[in-house]
């Protein structure tokens, strides 16, 4: 899985490097996907079953208020954007999904702050998977890091195992809810989790555009979607998608 965690390593820092002003996003999909096929490796996002559309790229990129699945175009990026990049891949029968947020320019404070919020979370989840038996102790430490800063957590979309298969059992929410004793599982050496928390700077809630993929939030405030493939072996986690 390590190796095909580098190409995803590679794939978004190809997607930092090209995220400029004046950038189509459609052009840094196309990159992504010319690299897969330099290394042989399949692409888990292109042609993956939706409830009404197959998804039609090998990058889901979200752009401020989008959330998540933002699907490439002819959209120019700008100047202040924030860009979610998020991709997987195949190798030798293994996968690896990560997600970065990349913001572009001169971005507002309170937008660099919602990044910086994000990504602590996401390294609370490292901190303390191997410190914790249950996954409802991370994801409550990880969910009140967001809160306790003045921000929320997106529930309707959650992280997962994986391994084989991109999408793997357990589910791995961002957040603790009346639901979680269904969710709940043990941490224990040997799991491989995508986790990915989704940080909103306004409220929680989402929606779903007409394009049956792209999420967006309520209140058209901006978010922040981050994600690692994690590890925990016997020496701690090891981190399946590290540049």
């Amino acid at each position: 899985m390590r190796e095909s965690g580098k190409i995803v390593a590679e794939a978004l820092r190809l997607c930092r490097e090209q995220a400029r002003p004046g950038a189509r996003t459609i052009e840094i999909n196309r990159g992504v996907e010319a690299l897969y096929v330099r290394y042989g490796a399949t692409p888990l996002f292109k042609g993956y079953k939706g409830p009404k559309v197959p998804f039609p790229a090998v990058t889901c990129i979200s752009i401020n208020e989008q959330v998540v699945h933002g699907i490439p175009s002819m959209r120019e990026i700008r100047d202040g954007d924030l860009l979610k990049f998020d991709t997987a891949c195949k190798l030798n029968g293994w996968c690896a999904d990560a997600a970065i947020t990349v913001m572009v320019g001169n971005v507002r404070p309170e937008r660099r702050r919602l990044v910086q919020v994000g990504e602590e979370v996401l390294q609370i989840a490292m901190q303390e998977i191997p410190q914790r038996r249950w996954w409802s102790e991370v994801a409550a430490k990880m969910q009140r890091h967001a809160e306790t800063s003045g921000f929320s957590v997106v529930e309707e979309y959650v992280g997962h195992g994986i391994g084989r298969v991109m999408h793997e059992n357990p589910q791995v929410p961002n957040y603790v809810g009346r639901d979680m004793r269904k969710f709940d599982f043990r941490i224990e050496e040997g799991l491989v989790l995508a986790v990915e928390p989704m940080v909103n700077m306004g409220r929680r809630n989402t929606r779903l555009l007409g394009d049956h993929w792209t999420v967006v939030t309520m209140d058209g405030l901006p978010s922040v979607h981050v994600e690692h493939t994690l590890a925990l072996t016997k020496e701690g986690v090891q981190v399946i998608t590290a540049d």
